[in-house]
């Protein structure tokens, strides 16, 4: 008579059956999240994942008349595959028709913070003496271009505020 074999025998689970099926079920979890995971960061495109368009920048009904205000407010964009929440600012003027423009918080020429000038009425770049018009037409300096615009809307007495629009230079 031969010895029986416990790994030959049907339908019975032997010790070794059962951890070695054990072992597979766990590397087939395993490469099923790791699989997963991994075809959505590379077939799913970041513009597919939440961004804000449109960002709430405060109260217009603050805001004087051709007095221009740098206001600062949380926005949230995709930079590659990453999601950031940032802080960043606009130049905001308002008409005196009640019309709102947000410019960019960067001068054209090498991107250095400019600020208001109140005494003489315009917003000045520090770094290279660029200068601008309230309107943010370039008044002098090697500054290429007027600055740039955020896209506005007010809704409900609140400025909100889309995408930076880059401007284009002015031919002379």
């Amino acid at each position: 008579m031969q010895p029986s074999n416990p790994e030959t025998e049907s339908g019975r689970t032997t010790r070794r059956r059962f951890h070695v099926g054990a072992i597979y079920a766990l590397w087939g979890i395993i490469t099923g999240a790791l699989g997963v995971s991994a075809l959505v960061y590379l077939f799913v495109p970041p513009s597919m994942r939440r961004s804000e368009d449109w960002v709430n920048a405060g109260d217009v009904s603050k805001l004087v008349p051709d007095a221009p205000v740098e206001l600062f407010f949380r926005r949230t964009r995709v930079d590659g595959w990453r999601v950031l929440s940032e802080q960043t600012s606009a130049w905001v003027v308002k008409t005196q028709q009640g019309g709102v423009t947000a410019f960019g918080p960067q001068c054209t020429h090498l991107g250095c913070a400019y600020h208001w000038d109140a005494g003489n009425h315009e917003f000045i770049c520090p770094c290279h003496s660029s200068v601008f018009s309230i309107d943010g037409d370039v008044r002098s300096g090697p500054a290429p271009r007027p600055l740039d615009r955020y896209e506005a809307k007010v809704e409900n007495g609140k400025l909100m505020l889309g995408r930076l629009r880059v401007s284009e230079a002015k031919e002379a």
